[in-house]
């Protein structure tokens, strides 16, 4: 999870000197460790981890879907969905050419796709 946030690049929003670090970090059950959050709150992010052992419906799910929703936008190409190019050069470049095209798509053609497309094979 750290090698992750290091790679995050700068986050442009108001004027002035752009974030080098999220505020936040969402994450489910599977990181709900001490350790991972004494090395956020050190960084100076607040850790929004889900607790094991607690009930569902946290509110994590409000913030999550989000990401859900562009995963599953993305697997409608079967070649992002299936890795069948073990070059990671490659499979970056299919990768931003999705989400350039998803960009282009009006939102509704996103929701509810008439066929499946495919890229390439």
């Amino acid at each position: 999870m750290l090698p992750l946030l290091d790679a995050v690049p700068a986050i442009r929003g108001r004027r002035g000197r752009p974030r080098r670090k999220p505020r936040r970090l969402y994450a489910d059950r599977g990181y709900d460790f001490d350790k991972y959050r004494r090395l956020l709150w050190k960084r100076g992010i607040k850790p929004m981890i889900v607790r094991r052992g607690v009930a569902h419906g946290s509110g994590l799910g409000k913030v999550r879907w989000v990401v859900e929703r562009a995963f599953a936008w993305l697997h409608q190409f079967k070649r992002l969905r299936i890795r069948y190019e073990r070059r990671a050069d490659l499979h970056q470049g299919l990768l931003e050419l999705t989400c350039s095209l998803m960009g282009r798509q009006p939102e509704s053609v996103q929701e509810v796709p008439s066929r499946v497309p495919s890229l390439g094979g």
